[in-house]
């Protein structure tokens, strides 16, 4: 992988939730401790958006809808998966939804890392927003909608620092199902499953894998990073990473596809695949 990319201190995910945590990260703080020992109390999590999709491809809004990948979008994810082989992930995580499932099968297929125990965790806190009424419908037909009706016709302030709490607030306005999630609902859900993942894995020095979708991800940066800016969409198959270090999250690579590997090393063919299972089944289990 490249060099980090960049690299911002942000506010807190939220104050109240993990204050606890924070101190106890402070408290570990000494002037003499190794290098070792400070990555030991950090954790890395890479988000890899998913492969290129059907709906995808026809220009489709595609939220809580789910489509297979295309064989383009396969190959992508398998040279993408390929550049990654040589890190080892002490966790994986997708959405519930087809296509991350789909994507993590791939991209995983050729970790040099992948063992008996190694299984998918699926999430539903990482699914896409859910665009309502607008789910399979034109992607440009669906934003000129958003701007007219929940928006006043107005365009939105690419360099607003609220972008992308106005954009899903009035994605819900001009919902006419009323389904559509806001930015409240969407980072409720969301939040409460990444504070799974930091209550599980914070201060383990562990590298995560979170296979989720282009909003979903630049949301979570956007709300973890507050001075993080992404005027492009993220790429099938692209990673972001985001350390979490002394109390803040850390920005490491944004939108990074430089890794892709050549086609010539990859092929789809047949592999085995890793087991599945919903996130909260395995809580479950372990407290029998």
């Amino acid at each position: 992988m490249e060099k980090q990319v960049a690299r911002w201190k942000s506010k807190k995910l939220d104050g109240r939730k993990i204050n606890q945590m924070e101190e106890q990260s402070a408290n570990r703080k000494e002037k003499n401790m190794t290098i070792k020992e400070q990555a030991s109390q950090s954790v890395t999590f890479y988000f890899m958006r998913h492969g290129q999709t059907y709906l995808n491809l026809f220009g489709r809004m595609q939220g809580w809808s789910d489509a297979p990948l295309t064989p383009e979008g396969r190959l992508g994810i398998l040279r993408s998966g390929y550049g990654l082989k040589d890190i080892h992930f002490d966790a994986l995580y997708t959405s519930d939804l087809r296509r991350t499932v789909e994507t993590a099968q791939l991209a995983l297929k050729y970790n040099e890392f992948i063992g008996k125990d190694s299984c998918l965790r699926m999430m539903p806190e990482f699914r896409e927003v859910s665009f309502g009424a607008f789910e399979g419908l034109s992607g440009e037909y669906v934003w000129n909608e958003i701007r007219e009706k929940g928006n006043g016709g107005k365009k939105f302030d690419p360099d607003s620092p609220s972008l992308v709490q106005d954009e899903m607030n009035a994605l819900r306005k001009a919902d006419p199902s009323d389904t559509a999630e806001d930015f409240m609902r969407f980072w409720t859900r969301v939040e409460q499953g990444f504070m799974k993942l930091m209550k599980r894995h914070k201060g383990t020095g562990q590298k995560i894998l979170i296979v989720s979708h282009g909003m979903t991800i630049r949301n979570i940066i956007h709300e973890l990073v507050p001075e993080f800016s992404l005027k492009t969409p993220i790429q099938n198959g692209a990673i972001t990473v985001v350390s979490y270090r002394d109390g803040h999250f850390i920005l490491e690579a944004l939108n990074q596809t430089s890794h892709f590997a050549d086609e010539s090393l990859v092929k789809d063919d047949f592999f085995p695949i890793l087991p599945m299972f919903l996130d909260d089944q395995l809580d479950d289990s372990s407290r029998q």
